[in-house]
């Protein structure tokens, strides 16, 4: 940091560059393998003052991931690796897929049978090497762990290398630049491993040290997880520093079904230092989310991003939250990657719709409609 608050400076921002590499003064220093990630749209909210959503469903392979490892696999590919692999509810796997392709190499990539179908397609698609697991990402995980040496992996699983976190604090200091480089009240993060959050945090401590931002206390950090998959918000109301697996994991934000973190302990510190909270909400909230978002703003998102308008709503309601508070909430996703979800969602029934590709979660049919 000492080197670097002589040169890495808000006016040595490449703002000509429309991506995450704006920033590549505090990035790590490497060729990029990049499809336009980043700098994605900060959209004020049509209905609700003082709330700006952050859309991330616009990035390559449509979903935030598309920042870390972007970065993890133009690392890989500075270092010579020639195999990856990951373990995803997901997303992840879609990512990796897609850069691993960029950059001509091996992706092998681990995810549970049920996920949405185009995460599934969008691996294939690219050449991934795809192994659909018959339990969740926890299940993944081990496989991968189990295998790796025997393969010639390398491991880019949820803060098993550093890159990634680099990839996602490009988040916060977005927020920043397009708030002028004031920093709002609150950020909802919808929370399955958690890095992005963690990521933030390390952006927002960062822009400080290097006098990005100043003046300006750091956010409340509001983690987010559905009702069915809530092992943070327990773990956070109980006062313990890391969750417990959770078990019988269920929700249709496939992204949130992370029975327990790896980072959890990092996730939990920093929601409390930021006196914030974790907080779950239910299936049928996220789909109203969805939908309300749909109608009011003209955003077709995921329901691991509805998720954030979800737990605003609740968090206004009980008073934690004032409509005076400045809130980012985080839309991780595009609602074009969950068609399937969301199609049973509304009782909407698709010709080509398989019911092995469906996540496992209660009846939730109708809660959006009508259309």
């Amino acid at each position: 940091m000492d080197a670097l608050r002589k040169t890495a400076t808000r006016e040595s921002i490449a703002k000509d560059v429309k991506s995450m590499w704006r920033y590549a003064n505090v990035l790590p220093n490497v060729e990029p393998v990049t499809l336009g990630e980043g700098m994605t749209p900060m959209l004020p909210s049509r209905k609700i003052k003082n709330v700006w959503i952050k859309d991330e469903g616009v990035n390559p392979t449509g979903a935030f991931k598309a920042r870390g490892l972007c970065l993890a696999v133009s690392m890989a590919k500075q270092y010579g690796l020639k195999k990856l692999a990951i373990p995803s509810a997901g997303n992840a796997g879609g990512a990796l897929a897609a850069y691993a392709a960029a950059a001509g190499i091996e992706a092998h990539i681990f995810m549970p049978k049920d996920v949405p179908l185009a995460n599934q397609l969008e691996c294939k698609a690219c050449g991934a090497h795809v192994t659909l697991v018959d339990g969740l990402i926890s299940d993944c995980g081990r496989m991968v762990g189990e295998r790796k040496e025997k393969e010639g992996w390398f491991d880019v699983s949820t803060l098993k290398e550093p890159f990634r976190i680099e990839g996602k604090k490009t988040m916060g200091l977005e927020i920043a630049e397009q708030m002028d480089w004031k920093l709002p009240d609150a950020v909802f993060y919808p929370t399955g491993g958690g890095v992005g959050l963690i990521g933030m945090w390390k952006a927002f401590e960062e822009m400080e040290a290097l006098g990005w931002v100043k003046g300006s206390k750091r956010p409340k950090m509001i983690a987010v997880q559905a009702d069915g998959c809530a092992p943070i918000p327990k773990a956070f109301d109980e006062g313990k520093s890391a969750s417990e697996m959770w078990k019988d994991a269920h929700t249709s934000a496939a992204g949130l079904r992370v029975p327990k973190a790896y980072g959890d302990y990092i996730v939990l510190d920093i929601v409390r230092k930021s006196k914030g909270t974790a907080i779950a909400v239910s299936d049928e909230e996220i789909m109203q989310a969805l939908g309300e978002w749909a109608k009011d703003e003209g955003l077709f998102a995921s329901p691991e991003g509805a998720a954030s308008l979800a737990a605003y709503k609740k968090l206004r309601a009980s008073g934690f939250l004032s409509a005076d508070d400045k809130c980012v909430l985080f839309n991780t996703g595009s609602g074009y990657k969950y068609i399937d979800v969301i199609a049973e969602a509304m009782g909407i029934a698709t010709e080509n719709s398989n019911s092995d590709a469906l996540p496992a979660k209660r009846n939730i049919g109708g809660i959006i409609g009508p259309y």
